[in-house]
């Protein structure tokens, strides 16, 4: 966690009067009753709490913001608890703000005033148009009406990104103080080739595309064992899966993946016509199917050997 996020806030508090969304809880933790396996699972892009604020801001309507989300991954995920593993999930949509960004990669052409010196406007997620406010959403589409205040993203990062992130690191921390080790899982969905699929696993690929991408950072967020057992069982059920191509791991993979610290991270990335409709944004029949995959993989990783977890 950047402990210069509340130094940062207070030194732009002079940028303006924040267009705030009404309180709300910024995430939530399904805790198990007692945690059983050394794993952390967090979803910080399947939100969907989109405030009417946030929509008058917007040219688009909510479902072309939805276009952003990771929609359903939670729900892949939300076994965890009854499996004694916590999950966090970010209940504010990606395209609100993004917590798996640094805390502060802004487009200055998205805002009216000056940015500070200490934010990063050169990233290529910013060039992308997917900093941490995002300035469009995943088809392209610009998000907002007109230019925001930098106290507005101020706000965002005080109110959403800090408490996030300050609630994973307590839960890495107290696996990794309670365990000897700890494996934080990122979980995120990826759009497919075709966007048409309306049936179960695979429907609408082609090629040799992957259906799940593994990212470690190439090597250095998690233990090769954390990996190549994540493959080895993926691949046993039958899925296509790449490593680390195109998704190597964001933000997330590479602040908290401390192999030699005894902390690591791993991000999937899940196909999304496996289990969902994208254009009418609707769950598949194979989402089930899925999410007891799911269980077991993560099974697999919080059985694996503490000695088998050597750093390259």
């Amino acid at each position: 966690m950047d402990a210069s996020f509340d130094a940062q806030r207070d030194a732009g508090a002079g940028a303006g009067p924040a267009i705030s969304a009404p309180a709300a809880p910024a995430f939530e933790i399904l805790a198990p009753q007692s945690q059983r396996l050394p794993l952390v699972l967090a979803s910080p892009h399947s939100g969907n709490a989109y405030s009417a604020e946030f929509l008058a801001s917007s040219r688009l309507d909510a479902r072309a913001l939805r276009k952003s989300e990771d929609c359903f991954v939670d729900e892949i995920f939300a076994f965890a608890p009854g499996f004694g593993v916590p999950l966090i999930r970010a209940l504010f949509p990606r395209a609100y703000l993004d917590v798996n960004r640094e805390a502060y990669e802004l487009d200055p052409e998205m805002f009216a005033d000056p940015l500070p010196a200490y934010v990063n406007t050169r990233s290529p997620r910013v060039a992308a148009g997917l900093g941490t406010i995002a300035r469009v959403v995943a088809n392209g589409e610009d998000i907002y009406r007109g230019k925001l205040r930098f106290a507005e993203a101020l706000d965002r990062v005080s109110r959403c990104y800090t408490p996030y992130h300050n609630a994973l690191r307590r839960l890495v921390d107290d696996t990794r103080d309670a365990f000897g080790h700890a494996l934080l899982i990122d979980c995120h969905s990826m759009p497919s080739a075709a966007s048409t699929a309306t049936t179960g696993k695979g429907g609408g690929r082609g090629g040799n595309l992957p259906e799940i991408v593994l990212g470690d950072c190439y090597g250095n967020a998690c233990a090769p064992a954390v990996i190549d057992a994540a493959e080895e069982f993926l691949r046993g059920l039958g899925y296509a899966v790449s490593r680390n191509n195109p998704y190597a791991g964001g933000y997330t993979t590479r602040h908290y993946g401390r192999p030699r610290q005894g902390i690591h991270a791993l991000q999937i990335e899940i196909a999304r016509d496996l289990y969902m409709d994208e254009a009418a944004l609707t769950r598949l029949p194979y989402l089930d199917v899925l999410a007891r995959h799911m269980t077991e993989l993560v099974d697999t990783l919080g059985l694996l050997p503490p000695h088998g977890l050597e750093p390259r």
